[in-house]
């Protein structure tokens, strides 16, 4: 009887598994792969941006930023079909302020500072996964896109190497 009775109930107990996973709502992905696309000229699609060295009291207070950088994506070659374009920015994000990259994890490296990446006026932040500012691309003429990377602090800043690494990858709209 005993045995009767536990077999019922984790019988019974089995039926309400599939309530526990109920789906919440639907996400729907949308989307396009163009063949049309421009080239990234050779020159800015692999590039080391250097921030020199920067004394940790320049990064003295949360928010502060130092070593402002310029650097350019430059498109070229771009089909009619394609007339404007994002560049948008991934790698790994700081901890303690996600909108910025993470610096490369190694023996000796700074911390409480990340690196953030701007748009051309070196005061809008990109967010690390989001996109740049739209630009028209132009069909006969390079397209480029200037950016500035900087160090941010976002805690106490030790010092150390400061360096980390981001993919790009341009979006068409």
């Amino acid at each position: 009887m005993k045995k009767s009775l536990i077999a019922v109930a984790l019988l019974a107990g089995s039926a309400f598994v599939g309530v526990a996973n109920a789906a919440d709502g639907t996400i729907n992905f949308t989307g396009k792969v163009t063949a049309d696309a421009c080239t990234v000229t050779p020159g800015t699609g692999t590039q080391t941006v250097s921030l020199g060295s920067v004394s940790s009291t320049a990064l003295a207070a949360v928010g502060n930023s130092a070593a402002p950088t310029k650097f350019d994506v430059t498109l070229a070659s771009c089909p009619a079909a394609a007339t404007s374009a994002t560049v948008k920015f991934d790698g790994p994000a700081d901890t303690k302020d996600s909108r910025l990259l993470k610096l490369t994890t190694a023996t000796g490296v700074a911390t409480g500072v990340g690196i953030g990446l701007y748009e051309q006026d070196a005061s809008t932040l990109i967010p690390v996964g989001s996109s740049s500012a739209s630009k028209t691309l132009s069909s006969t003429a390079n397209t480029t896109f200037s950016f500035v990377a900087k160090y941010v602090a976002t805690a106490a800043v030790t010092a150390g190497s400061a360096n980390a690494v981001s993919d790009f990858t341009v979006i068409y709209n």
